[in-house]
């Protein structure tokens, strides 16, 4: 393969939640039709594969065309695959509360339901591939959103300034038994809230979030179940701000998302980087299929620290990254300037133009990208030199 540089031509996922500016705002890309532009999708994922720029080839095709020259040695034998999808991902309105498998669950449910004969497009279909899909987020505008379960007491405390009296007795349960069996009992009761009670709980739900907060975490969430309320007035996710960790990242910082922790992102612009799935069991805020009992099976009942939500960076000379808990992806921010900076290939890499213009060059030709275009770099570029005034997120495993 004599090329290892291709700049891509990405799909733009129009899914209803997504900003009809921000996009046209951050990176100049037109949207005439004016269609919520929620994501734009960079890697070989079939529901949105990237297109080599010059010649409309499927990156699949052309990675499938040498693996190993592509992806390198490590990555074909590990993953047989590119094991990541790299995204910006833009929210006006909130994304369904959600929690993601263990790679270990995602193969078990994924051999379960093609056993059961259930198509994979399926409104019912929970698992759409055999993996896990660890996230990380890295905010370009102030990013809101929910990530893991706020400490017991926390819950119990809101829940009795929401004066949910239809769920009196299981909010005394759970603080005499704020274990993560007491958790696992409250939030099913939760879930499976229906009928005259689901009813009843909502409304007191409603009156609450009219009244007085007494607390800032209290009226942080009363006013994101006012916010959510506007689009989804009888969905049991209305109770998630009051279980969830509330989060706002500020442009530059990130946040990890482990599988098995209920999150949802709110509002904003970032990218994400994830394994390359597409598994989700949705916990409210959502139209779409619920399947309560697998998402219970999935999730996993321990409190996040709030203060330990947004990752510290590492620090070297020209970039920032993250520490990164599972070897699917790595992520870095690399600024470039008018002095030409070398960085060693291990993987393939996904390079965006996140602002200004740079050139990447390899031994044997150049691309220059602005502001939100992206370049694809085989693993046989063994190094390339980035320069310009700009900065260059850079997607690797």
């Amino acid at each position: 393969m004599s090329h290892a540089l291709y700049k891509l031509d990405n799909v733009i996922q129009n899914y209803i939640w997504g900003s009809q500016t921000a996009i046209t705002e951050l990176f100049g890309i037109g949207n005439p039709d004016h269609q919520p532009q929620a994501e734009i999708w960079m890697g070989a994922h079939p529901n949105g594969c990237s297109k080599i720029a010059s010649n409309g080839m499927l990156l699949s095709d052309l990675i499938a065309q040498d693996p190993v020259s592509v992806l390198g040695d490590y990555t074909v034998e590990r993953f047989g695959e590119l094991p990541y999808l790299f995204k910006v991902l833009s929210a006006d309105k909130p994304l369904s509360v959600q929690v993601h498998p263990s790679r270990s669950k995602a193969i078990q449910g994924y051999q379960k339901e093609n056993s059961q004969g259930i198509e994979l497009a399926a409104g019912n279909r929970n698992y759409k591939d055999a993996n896990h899909k660890p996230e990380l987020v890295y905010a370009l505008t102030f990013y809101k959103a929910m990530n893991g379960f706020r400490p017991i007491n926390d819950i119990v405390a809101l829940f009795n300034q929401a004066n949910i009296e239809t769920l009196r007795g299981e909010i005394d349960a759970l603080q005499d038994r704020p274990s993560a069996a007491g958790l696992r009992a409250f939030f099913s009761v939760v879930m499976n809230l229906s009928g005259e009670q689901k009813k009843q709980a909502l409304s007191e739900l409603h009156q609450a979030i009219e009244s007085k907060a007494k607390t800032s975490k209290a009226r942080e969430a009363f006013a994101l179940i006012a916010e959510f309320s506007h689009e989804y007035a009888d969905d049991i996710g209305l109770f998630s701000p009051l279980m969830l960790n509330v989060v706002e990242l500020e442009p530059g910082e990130a946040m990890f998302l482990h599988a098995e922790t209920p999150h949802a992102y709110v509002k904003g612009t970032g990218l994400e980087i994830m394994a390359n799935s597409d598994n989700v069991l949705r916990a409210g805020l959502t139209p779409k299929h619920m399947d309560v009992a697998e998402l219970i099976d999935n999730t996993k009942f321990v409190s996040v620290d709030p203060t330990q939500i947004k990752l510290t960076p590492y620090q070297m000379e020209n970039k920032i990254g993250y520490p990164i808990p599972v070897d699917d992806f790595a992520f870095e921010v690399l600024k470039a300037d008018i002095e030409e900076k070398a960085q060693y290939v291990r993987g393939a890499e996904i390079l965006f133009c996140v602002e200004g213009q740079v050139t990447v060059r390899d031994n044997h030709e150049s691309v220059t990208l602005k502001a939100g275009e992206s370049v694809f770099v085989c693993s046989s570029a063994k190094v390339y030199h980035y320069q310009g005034v700009g900065t260059l997120a850079r997607a690797f495993n």
